[in-house]
């Protein structure tokens, strides 16, 4: 299966045809506004990304979004023509605010230790909301993903990355000899996100993240199986 590493291409709308753009090329793009347009888009991104958040995507309106951003309509329809393309550049967003986060976490992963501390910061930071919301990009996806290729796309490659980070720290392990030889850490990074993924729906419904540390702790069990003695 072909993957693609972290920074690869992010999949955005542009003159209403689909078009394979990197982050980089993202942010030139934004780098030609006027400092003053460029906060707008901004504002206009986050205001949306926080009402679809709370409320999902189907539920938020554009209005909505103008009105918690402080925008007028010409203002918004400057930056985004509908709210599909709206949607895209959340999904953007999201992507970058969680890769900036999971790198923190992640990139010096190489003990169990650092797992379990991985596991206990999402867990005390679901907990904060009753684990409502679910996760930031979790959440979209199961709203557009059968709805829009390009944000689904967009999406799973941000899944994609993340389980990445994961598997670098378990091939960081094996290195180390704290993970056995024969582990399998693609397979391992992968029962780990989807039981992240499982969780934050569990506790979203639940609105409490006792499902969520259950099904953590158990795919983390079946980490500690490959643990070397």
């Amino acid at each position: 299966m072909s993957r693609r590493r972290i920074g690869g291409p992010a999949l955005i709308i542009q003159a209403g045809s689909l078009a394979f753009v990197t982050r980089s090329e993202s942010a030139e793009e934004e780098s030609r506004l006027t400092p003053r347009g460029a906060a707008t888009r901004r504002r206009i991104i986050e205001a949306a990304a926080e009402l679809m958040y709370v409320k999902g995507v189907s539920s938020t309106t554009l209005d909505e979004v103008r009105a918690a951003s402080g925008t007028s309509k010409s203002q918004l329809y400057s930056h985004f023509a509908d709210k599909e393309q709206l949607v895209r550049a959340v999904v953007l967003l999201r992507a970058e605010e969680i890769m900036e986060r999971e790198h923190a976490a992640l990139q010096r992963l190489r003990s169990f230790n650092g797992l379990v501390r991985w596991r206990d910061a999402l867990v005390q930071r679901n907990a904060l909301q009753k684990g409502a919301y679910g996760c930031m990009i979790g959440s979209i996806a199961g709203e557009v993903s059968d709805q829009d290729e390009v944000a689904r796309m967009a999406l799973a490659e941000t899944f994609d990355e993340w389980e990445e980070l994961i598997e670098a720290g378990l091939r960081r392990m094996q290195e180390a000899r704290t993970l056995a030889a024969d582990a399998d850490p693609r397979r391992l990074a992968i029962g780990l996100m989807a039981a992240l993924q499982g969780g934050y729906l569990l506790a979203q419904a639940a609105h409490d993240v006792a499902p969520m540390e259950i099904a953590l702790d158990m795919a983390l069990d079946h980490v500690r199986m490959f643990l070397s003695a």
